[in-house]
């Protein structure tokens, strides 16, 4: 969970129990998949949040997040579009290998979890 979900009013009123979480860091952008549980913990669905730091103009600190859902009966269909447009880009755009992003201590900046 994100430190500033805990201080929302609502947090406690959410109708979902995380299970699981795998942030990838990837330069400025943090990518979270999250395990959700339903309240009676029967079912499970996936959230994927992309969160990037932005400084704003006073100097402060804030996160723009997306986020997206994913259900169980979704899983496949996703996975398959993924993988098809992956191997797309991957042979058609880069002729095979997707050039790799080079990170130097000055220009990552990664956020607190």
């Amino acid at each position: 969970m994100y430190r500033d979900e805990y201080d929302s009013p609502v947090y406690g009123d959410r109708n979902s129990e995380d299970v699981f979480s795998k942030p990838v860091r990837a330069g400025k952008r943090t990518y979270f998949f999250d395990v959700k549980s339903t309240k009676g913990g029967k079912d499970f669905f996936l959230t994927v949040t992309e969160s990037k730091r932005r400084t704003n103009p006073d100097g402060s600190l804030s996160y723009d997040k997306h986020k997206i859902f994913l259900y169980k009966e979704d899983f496949d269909k996703f996975r398959e579009g993924l993988n098809e447009v992956i191997d797309y880009i991957t042979n058609n755009c880069f002729g095979g290998t997707i050039p790799q992003r080079e990170y130097n201590e000055q220009s990552v900046e990664f956020e607190d979890l």
